[in-house]
């Protein structure tokens, strides 16, 4: 039996974006897709969804792209991967998986969206896999601590064509104040700017596709929603909560520190 904060939730896929380069975290994606990084031995993927699923959402549209072949390789043998199993080798090979892994209820489709699409090309590209249901979209390599119901009903109640979910990040160098005199006054070490930030998690109603239309040329935070925007149909959910995208190696190895210290927001179930 669902959970009343779970109902609003239960019938509605999460689309993943999995598909670029990740240049910036060359270190590690010169031999893997980046949501395929590991924080704490599961991919950061993983964690995503887990973190979807607790919450009521375990319907999944991955959008691959740049190595895509080991996210699929992946999901294909997810039973191999996460549990023990015994195989008797030969012409017709018996396997036995001993229990159930915790993520039997998922449904994951993976799409190859294209090895250099745009953003808004790959979730163009999946249309027929949401068909005429409202939606989630968000990148494949940030975690935060996202209420989905909260931001689900928090769309509801705007009635718009779009949501996006907005963080005030810390800012990436300590500040120092000068006075008048050229004193300094006082030295802040990364405080939390005053400005909000795009952090994904979008909600989109099926007319979002209206939107993307020839658009495998276009980044999904650039024209798409600067037309919607335009058109009062973009709502912005304020998350004041934990965030952190992973887009260098540095920042993987704070998501790994922080898991291993026992100290990782973004895990929501028990």
């Amino acid at each position: 039996m669902l959970l009343d904060d779970e109902r609003c939730t239960a019938a509605m896929k999460a689309v993943l974006l999995a598909g670029g380069l990740g240049t910036r975290m060359r270190e590690e994606t010169e031999f893997r897709p980046k949501p395929m990084v590991e924080i704490g031995g599961k991919p950061v993927l993983w964690h995503l969804m887990k973190s979807f699923a607790t919450q009521g959402v375990t319907e999944f549209v991955i959008c691959v792209g740049y190595k895509g072949e080991q996210i699929k390789e992946y999901f294909l043998n997810y039973a191999a991967h996460n549990n023990d199993f015994t195989i008797t080798l030969g012409k017709s090979s018996e396997i036995i998986f001993h229990d159930d892994h915790l993520e039997s209820d998922w449904k994951v489709t993976v799409a190859d969206t294209g090895a250099n699409t745009l953003t808004g090309g790959r979730v163009e590209r999946i249309q027929r896999y949401v068909q005429d249901e409202r939606f989630i979209v968000t990148y494949g390599d940030g975690l935060a601590d996202i209420d989905v119901s909260a931001l689900v009903g928090f769309h509801e109640a705007q009635g718009r064509k779009a949501t996006i979910t907005t963080v005030r990040p810390l800012s990436r160098f300590g500040l120092v104040d000068v006075n008048r005199d050229s004193a300094v006054t006082r030295f802040r070490e990364k405080p939390q700017m005053d400005d909000w930030v795009s952090a994904g998690f979008f909600v989109f109603e099926p007319s979002i596709f209206d939107y993307l239309l020839d658009s495998d040329d276009v980044m999904l935070e650039h024209e798409p929603l600067a037309r919607l925007a335009a058109e009062g149909q973009l709502a912005a959910y304020r998350h004041d909560g934990f965030w952190q995208p992973m887009d260098t190696y540095r920042e993987s190895v704070l998501l790994n520190e922080m898991w291993d210290g026992g100290n990782a927001p973004w895990k929501v179930w028990p």
